[in-house]
């Protein structure tokens, strides 16, 4: 039979050699986490995120969004995140409101603050210019003082979240396509962004320099956002104007009112704003 101090030797040595098989291994990563991919998500915007008119009739449809969709039609950020880390599921709040502009930001901003989410995309400008008259365009250091206060609300409650600010969309290009189209000119008829769009048949030089103030408009609120994204630092990243690019095409838009994007519409703006394609 065993002494005593027999006994407590092979318990000490049977420890010891449990540490040593374990020694340089690290624990497994829990089933459904990855590294450096978030766990929460937020999306601050307008219309556009809202996945509005993408559910064929005119309301918001955030399953729809190409930032936290949850719809298996559109590979929406928050699903690409979710294929390699399970921990976001349902996780994934949109605080967009269709009408949006930059002076509602700040309030996004504080939900998602509330929210302690840890990724927050922003897109936002497009009701900045698309207004009754050019004149009441917002002014650009208006935006860019809207965009601020936002932005900095975010980085001191969320100091750790990442940021990915999305440039806005080439409204003037959706002209381009669609003036000629008798079904989009009905639909821009019925009042949408008239800033641009009033009188979308007309050659006239006053209406064709209006919609030139619009895009120009445009050109500069993204110049406002790179330079607003830029100043916040190492957690903001900027899209390099990757949704601005987007050569958008009438059958990326909705064919209510032929300007919000359609689920196709969703998936491409969801494709070239993803930063998966760069580091994280």
């Amino acid at each position: 039979m065993l002494r005593r101090w027999h006994l407590a030797v092979l318990v000490v040595l049977a420890a010891l050699a449990l540490a040593c098989e374990g020694a340089g291994t690290a624990a497994p990563e829990p089933t459904g986490t990855a590294k450096g991919l978030p766990a929460s998500m937020g999306a601050l915007g307008d219309s556009i995120t809202a996945g509005y008119g993408s559910c064929f009739t005119l309301v918001a449809c955030s399953r729809n969004s190409w930032s936290t969709g949850s719809s298996a039609a559109v590979d929406s950020h928050y699903r690409r995140i979710r294929e390699d880390n399970g921990a976001i599921r349902g996780n994934a709040e949109n605080y967009a409101v269709p009408g949006a502009r930059a002076r509602d930001l700040a309030g996004q901003a504080d939900r998602a603050v509330d929210d302690k989410v840890q990724y927050v995309t922003v897109l936002i400008g497009a009701n900045d210019a698309c207004v009754d008259r050019v004149a009441d365009m917002t002014k650009t250091r208006t935006f860019r003082k809207q965009v601020d206060t936002a932005l900095a609300r975010l980085k001191k409650g969320l100091p750790k979240t990442r940021v990915l600010v999305v440039s806005i969309p080439n409204l003037y290009r959706l002209w381009q396509l669609g003036h000629e189209n008798e079904r989009a000119v009905r639909a821009w008829r019925r009042g949408v962004c008239q800033s641009l769009l009033a009188r979308p048949t007309s050659t006239a030089k006053a209406d064709d320099e209006r919609r030139r103030q619009v895009g120009d408009r445009v050109d500069a609120y993204n110049r406002e956002l790179e330079a607003a994204c830029e100043k916040y630092g190492r957690k903001c990243r900027w899209d390099g104007g990757a949704a601005h690019r987007v050569r958008f095409s009438l059958d990326l838009v909705n064919e209510i009112d032929y300007f919000h994007p359609d689920v196709e519409g969703q998936n491409k703006l969801a494709d070239v704003t993803y930063p998966g394609r760069f580091k994280w």
